[in-house]
């Protein structure tokens, strides 16, 4: 076992969280047991996730997607049985958000972009002031071939506009919800678009702009980060790691 601070401490470090501003509440939002043996990884804070993670023994749960976004709120409803389930089983959560969008190494883009085997690859996509994706050239391949590529590697169904170039070479991709950055690819001349959810107004830009759109899917498109976290967590520290998924094709 460890001390979760030891472990809350060398992520806030290694995720620069004091550099980078977010509307979310980067660190340890809700602090449980101060010795971890099991550390359960997760996309987003859900009632289904500390549950699962509850059997699965943990003692500390990591997301994405945490409880607190910047602004003071009611403690009832689902926010409240959240906060009680965690108080009641002495569980810690840490949720880590931009930080995990936007690093080079472990980042959810970062993840992508390597799928990818994307070269010459440098940061994009301008988000309240900061860049939190990447863009790279790939070997020209055709739509269908890259979007099959990051099927396999997301584990999901990805969504495809085509309207650009029939072969790919020129990639950015910003994960989650992003898909209002598709005018910073188009401005870019970029030959596709990679994010996870889509909104009605995507189609046209595309069309218009004559570029290509895969959308994995919010939740999809933000596995790989987690995972990649784990994978450095469970090289660092002296506990047991586990990724529990709770499928969600939005």
């Amino acid at each position: 076992m460890v001390n979760c601070e030891d472990v809350i401490r060398f992520l806030d470090t290694y995720l620069n969280i004091a550099q980078i501003t977010d509307a979310s509440r980067n660190g340890l939002q809700v602090s449980g047991t101060p010795r971890v043996g099991k550390i359960v990884f997760g996309v987003s804070a859900s009632l289904e996730l500390f549950r699962k993670a509850r059997v699965a023994g943990a003692d500390l749960v990591v997301v994405h997607h945490g409880l607190l976004w910047g602004q003071e709120q009611p403690i009832t409803g689902m926010f409240r049985e959240r906060i009680a389930f965690l108080l009641k089983n002495d569980l810690n959560l840490a949720g880590y958000h931009l930080p995990l969008d936007m690093h080079p190494v472990v980042g959810h883009n970062a993840c992508l972009m390597r799928a990818l085997q994307a070269q010459r690859t440098q940061p994009f996509g301008t988000y309240h002031g900061e860049q939190i994706g990447f863009c790279g050239h790939i070997t020209p391949a055709t739509l269908q071939e890259v979007a099959a590529t990051l099927e396999a590697f997301c584990g999901a169904k990805a969504q495809v506009l085509e309207y650009g170039p029939k072969r790919v070479e020129t990639v950015g991709i910003v994960s989650g919800g992003a898909y209002s950055m598709l005018p910073q690819a188009i401005s870019e001349k970029l030959d596709l678009y990679v994010t996870g959810a889509l909104d009605e107004p995507a189609q046209e830009w595309c069309r218009e702009g004559k570029i290509n759109c895969i959308a994995l899917g919010h939740y999809n498109s933000e596995k790989p980060g987690v995972l990649a976290l784990m994978d450095l967590v469970s090289k660092r520290f002296d506990v047991q790691t586990e990724f529990i998924d709770i499928p969600n094709p939005l």
